[in-house]
C-alpha cells in the first residue's frame, strides 16, 4: 500500500458552547460593511466585520447577534445557513468556527482549524462553505475540511497541493459525481466525491491552472472564474467553453435557486443556465457604494456594501431598501466619552508611535436615548484622525473632538459648529511642516468651563478655550523642549484646578495656572519614579489622587495638593499587593490605555494586551477581569473607557468594537428620593450580590432583619453599595423581609426601604 505524506486528520472536534451575556452586558456594533449573505428558514442571514444581522422576510424585523450572545468577535470571512440542519456556520479569518444552532439560543465554537499547530497562523483564513450529503466542505487556505452536520465533528482534512502540499482553496462545488475545488496558484482540481481515499492528493486531477477565486454548479454545468475576472465552463476533463472576462474585478462568485451571481465592486449581475443574463443592477441612484458580495433570492438582488449594509433590489426597477440595524459609523472606536443618556464616539487612528499616517477620514457616532445619529466625514470640516473626546459637563449637547492634524472640532447639538485651526484661532502649524499639522491630543474641562488641551511640535503647546471660544497659549519651553517632543497625550485636570498632561518622552507635566508653576514627573526615583516615560492614561480620584498609566504599567501620585510646593516629594508609588504572600506590582509591565474612576472610587484599567482589570479603590484587590475569552469583549486592545455615571454602565472601546458593561456603581445623588434595592425580591437561583442605588454621598447604610437584628453596615462611596446577602460575611441570611436604613452623611435626612430575600 502507498504511503501517502503529509497527512493530517481531524479525528475530533475540539468546541465549547459559548455563554450568553444579555443579562449584564450590550453590544453597539457597526453592521454597515457586509462581507458576505446567505439565507434560509424565511430569512437573510448577512456577515458584517465580526457581527451578524438577519432580516426576517416574513415579518421584516432585524435582529442582531454579536459577541454578547456569544460570537468571538473576530473578522468573519464567511458564513452559510443550512436549512436540513438549522444551523448558522460562521468563518473567520483567523480559522475559527462558530455554529449557530437552534436557531440563535446555542453557539458552538469550534477551534480545531484555529489550534492546528500544524497549520501556519497566516494560512487558516475560511473562505467557502459547501454542503452536500450531510458533510460541510470547508475550504481554507490550506485545504479541504469537512465537517459533519449532524453530530458536529470533524472528519478529514484534503491536502491536494503537489505531493500533497498545503493549497489555498477557494471554493468548492459537487456536480455528482465529481467534486471540484477552485484554488489561488493551483488552477482547478477535481476528484471523485465519494471516493474513499480523497485524503490522497492523486485522487485529485488538476483541470486548468492559475489562481481561481471561485467555482459553482449551477444546474448541470460547471462555472469558474479567476483572479482576473475570466470565466470559464468546465466539464470534469477541463475547460468546456471561454465565456470571456466580466470586466472588473470580481467580489463574489454564488450559486443559488438555479441563478449565478457575479458581483464586482460596482455592479451585480445574475445568469441562468447556459449563461443567459437574467438581470443586473447597477448605478443605484442617491447610493455612493462599494459592493463586496451579491446573493439573488425571489427576485431580488441582496447587495452587500462597504457602508450602507445591505441594499435589496428588485429585479424589475431599482426602488431600493436598506437593511442596516442602528449601531456607530465604524466598529474600531478610539476614543469615547460619556454623560448621562449619551455616549459620544470618534475612530481616528494613530499608531503606537503617535503617527497619523496614512491619515483616516471617519466620520462621528452619538449615541443618545438609545438611538445612533452618525455624522459623516463631509459634515465636519475634513477633521482627520479624531482621536479624542471631551463632553462639556456644564452643558452636554457641546463635546469637543482633537484632531491629530487639522485641530479642534466642536459640536453642539449634534451639529458640528466650528473647527479650531490655523485661519481662525492663534494655532499653529507644528514645526511649520504641513504633515505634522495642528496636532491635538488630551483635553478636559476645569470648574469655571475653560477646556484645557494640548497641541504637539510647538512651543505653546498647552491651551486653555474659554466658554467665550477665547484661545489661551501657555508656553512650555521653561520645562520641556515642547517642539522636539513626540507627542502631548492626555490630560486632566485636578480638584484644585491643577492642569497635568502626559507625553511620549518627557513623563508628566504639571502646571498651576494660579501662578504659573511647572513642574514634571520624570522616571527615576527622586523625579517622579514613573514606570515608564511614555504616559497615555491619567485620572483623579475620589481621594485626589492622580493614577498615571504608561506604557510598562501604573504609578499613583498621592501628593497632588502638594505638586507645586518648594522640596515637595513627587515621587509616584506602585500599587503592590500580596499573592499567596508574595507581593507582586498590579499590572507590571502592562501597557495602559485608559484609567476610569466609578461611583464607588474603584478603578476601571484598560490595557493595550490583556483587556480590562476592575480594582479596588487603593488598587490592591481585583474585582473583575474582562478578556475577549470570558467576557462579550471582542478584543483585547482596549483603547479607552467611558462611564455614565448615573447608570453606572461601563462602555469599552476596543480595537474590534464598542460594549458596554452594566456596572452598579453610580454617581452619589444629591437627596436620598430615588433610593431603591434591586434585584428585588432576590430569588434562590440569584447568586450575584444586591445593589442598594439612589445613595448620597458618604451615606451610612444598614440592612437589619425584621427583628432588629444589624447583618451590614457600609458608608457608600458612591451613589451604591452592595450587599453579598450575608451576615457580615459570616452566613447567608435566611429567607424574609430585611429593612435597608440609610442615613445622609449629615443625618438631616433618612430613608427606608425593604428587601425580599428567598431562599
Amino acid at each position: 500500500m502507498k504511503q501517502i505524506t503529509f497527512l493530517i486528520l481531524f479525528l475530533f472536534t475540539l468546541s465549547a458552547f459559548s455563554q450568553n451575556f444579555e443579562d449584564q452586558w450590550s453590544g453597539f456594533f457597526s453592521y454597515v460593511s457586509v462581507k458576505s449573505i446567505s439565507q434560509g428558514d424565511d430569512k437573510i442571514y448577512a456577515a458584517s466585520e465580526n457581527s451578524v444581522f438577519t432580516y426576517d422576510l416574513s415579518t421584516q424585523e432585524l435582529n442582531t447577534i454579536t459577541t454578547i450572545n456569544g460570537l468571538s468577535g473576530e473578522i468573519i470571512s464567511t458564513i452559510y445557513y443550512s436549512e436540513e440542519y438549522n444551523l448558522l456556520v460562521i468563518g473567520y479569518e483567523n480559522g475559527l468556527i462558530d455554529v449557530m444552532l437552534n436557531g440563535d439560543e446555542d453557539i458552538l465554537r469550534v477551534v480545531d482549524i484555529f489550534e492546528k499547530p500544524t497549520i501556519p497562523p497566516d494560512k487558516k483564513r475560511i473562505n467557502h462553505f459547501n454542503e452536500y450529503n450531510g458533510n460541510l466542505y470547508i475550504s481554507s487556505q490550506f485545504g479541504i475540511s469537512l465537517f459533519n452536520l449532524a453530530t458536529l465533528e470533524f472528519g478529514d482534512t484534503y491536502f491536494i497541493g503537489d505531493l500533497g502540499s498545503q493549497l489555498n482553496i477557494t471554493q468548492t462545488t459537487v456536480l455528482e459525481p465529481y467534486i471540484f475545488a477552485s484554488t489561488m496558484g493551483g488552477g482547478v482540481r477535481v476528484a471523485m466525491v465519494e471516493d474513499d481515499n480523497l485524503i490522497d492528493y492523486e485522487q485529485w486531477t488538476a483541470i486548468a491552472t492559475g489562481n481561481y477565486i471561485g467555482i459553482q454548479t449551477l444546474s448541470d454545468e460547471v462555472y469558474g472564474i479567476t483572479s482576473t475576472s475570466s470565466l470559464y465552463q468546465f466539464n470534469p476533463q477541463g475547460i468546456e467553453a471561454i465565456l470571456g472576462n466580466v470586466g472588473a474585478s470580481v467580489k463574489s462568485f454564488v450559486s443559488n435557486n438555479d441563478l449565478l451571481t457575479i458581483t464586482t465592486e460596482t455592479e451585480s449581475k445574475t445568469y441562468s443556465v447556459g449563461y443567459q443574463l437574467v438581470a443586473s443592477v447597477s448605478n443605484i441612484p442617491d447610493f455612493e457604494y462599494n459592493l463586496q458580495f451579491g446573493y439573488v433570492f425571489e427576485n431580488n438582488f441582496y447587495l452587500g456594501t462597504s457602508s450602507y449594509g445591505i441594499l435589496v433590489v428588485p429585479f424589475e426597477n431599482n426602488n431600493v431598501t436598506q437593511l442596516l440595524p442602528d449601531g456607530p459609523i465604524l466598529n474600531e472606536p478610539f476614543s469615547i466619552d460619556a454623560t448621562p443618556g449619551q455616549l459620544w464616539a470618534v475612530f481616528g487612528d494613530i499608531t503606537v508611535s503617535f503617527n497619523p499616517f496614512p491619515l483616516s477620514r471617519r466620520g462621528v457616532s452619538n449615541l443618545k436615548e438609545g438611538e445612533w445619529t452618525n455624522l459623516p466625514f463631509d459634515d465636519i470640516f475634513d477633521a482627520n484622525d479624531l482621536v479624542n473626546v471631551s463632553i462639556n459637563p456644564n452643558d452636554t449637547e457641546q463635546v469637543y473632538m482633537s484632531s491629530y492634524l487639522k485641530g479642534l472640532l466642536k459640536i453642539t447639538g449634534q451639529v458640528p459648529e466650528i473647527l479650531y485651526n490655523e485661519t481662525n484661532s492663534p494655532l499653529e502649524i507644528g514645526n511649520d511642516n504641513p504633515d505634522v499639522g495642528i496636532r491635538i491630543y488630551g483635553s478636559d474641562f476645569d470648574s469655571q468651563g475653560n477646556l484645557w488641551f494640548v497641541q504637539s511640535n510647538v512651543e505653546k503647546g498647552l491651551n486653555k478655550l474659554t466658554p467665550g471660544g477665547q484661545i489661551q497659549q501657555i508656553d512650555l519651553t521653561d520645562i520641556i523642549d515642547a517642539e522636539d517632543e513626540i507627542a502631548l497625550t492626555v490630560l486632566k485636570v485636578s480638584r484644585e484646578g491643577y492642569v497635568f498632561f502626559g507625553s511620549a518622552s518627557n513623563g508628566v507635566i504639571g502646571y498651576n495656572p494660579s501662578n504659573g508653576l511647572f513642574n514634571k514627573i520624570g522616571e527615576d526615583i527622586g523625579n517622579g519614579n514613573l514606570s515608564s516615560h511614555n504616559v497615555r492614561a491619567l485620572e483623579f480620584d475620589k481621594q485626589n489622587r492622580l493614577w498615571i498609566g504608561s506604557l510598562e504599567g501604573i504609578r499613583v501620585l498621592y501628593n497632588v495638593g502638594g505638586f507645586f510646593e518648594e522640596n515637595a516629594d513627587n515621587d509616584t508609588q506602585p500599587i503592590i499587593f500580596l499573592d499567596d504572600g508574595v507581593a507582586q506590582e498590579l499590572l507590571f509591565k502592562q501597557p495602559i490605555t485608559d484609567i476610569e474612576v466609578d461611583g464607588s472610587n474603584n478603578k476601571w484599567i484598560a490595557t493595550a494586551t490583556s483587556g480590562v482589570f476592575y480594582v479596588s479603590p487603593n488598587g490592591q484587590e481585583t474585582l473583575l477581569r474582562f478578556t475577549k475569552e470570558n467576557s462579550p469583549l471582542p478584543s483585547n486592545i482596549v483603547q479607552d473607557i467611558a462611564i455614565d455615571a448615573f447608570t453606572g454602565v461601563v462602555y469599552f472601546a476596543t480595537k474590534n468594537g464598542l460594549v458596554a458593561y452594566n456596572g452598579t456603581a453610580t454617581a452619589p445623588r444629591e437627596n436620598l428620593e430615588n433610593v431603591y434595592a434591586f434585584p428585588n425580591p432576590v430569588r434562590p437561583t440569584f447568586k450575584g450580590n444586591v445593589t442598594i442605588d439612589g445613595l448620597t454621598a458618604n451615606a451610612n447604610v444598614k440592612i437589619t432583619d425584621i427583628e432588629g437584628n444589624l447583618v451590614f453596615e457600609e458608608t457608600s462611596e458612591g451613589g451604591s453599595v452592595l450587599w453579598d446577602t450575608t451576615a457580615f460575611g459570616r452566613y447567608k441570611v435566611s429567607s424574609g423581609v430585611y429593612l435597608v436604613l440609610i442615613t445622609t452623611d449629615d443625618a438631616l435626612e433618612t430613608k427606608v426601604t425593604k428587601v425580599m430575600i428567598i431562599r
